[in-house]
């Protein structure tokens, strides 16, 4: 078990500096109200095809606006998909135009979109590899 967490711990730090060398404005939010910012531009995705790519969420919400990240929620043991998402984008006017993708197709199955959770934080998610 210890090994895992510890897997797990340099997995996010690795992530966390790749996503802050591709591009030092996405790194994750340092405080509450950067956060809570951050929060409101995203949404959850639902129902989510377990062979779903980010690139392919990016292509199906790109119409509401510059996307800032894809996150694919994966079980920490197992490393499958979960079969749900999170999308945070630049602004939160494109909150409002994903909400109108709700029950819309996506690789052949109705996928329901809602308003972030603020319950859970980015940097506690666990994305697929």
């Amino acid at each position: 078990m210890e090994k895992e967490e510890e897997w797990l711990q340099e997995l996010q730090a690795e992530a966390k500096s790749l996503i802050m060398r591709s591009d030092p404005g996405l790194a994750l939010p340092r405080t509450t109200e950067e956060k809570v910012e951050a929060d409101q531009r995203s949404i959850y995705v639902g129902n989510v095809d377990y062979g779903g790519t980010a690139e392919e969420l990016e292509s199906h919400f790109n119409s509401c606006g510059k996307i800032n990240r894809v996150t694919i929620l994966c079980d920490k043991f197992s490393g499958h998909p979960k079969g749900y998402a999170y999308i945070e984008f630049a602004g939160k006017s494109s909150v409002k135009a994903a909400m109108e993708l709700d029950e819309s197709i996506f690789r052949d199955r109705v996928i329901k979109v809602g308003a972030f959770s603020a319950k859970q934080s980015w940097a506690s998610l666990i994305s697929c590899p």
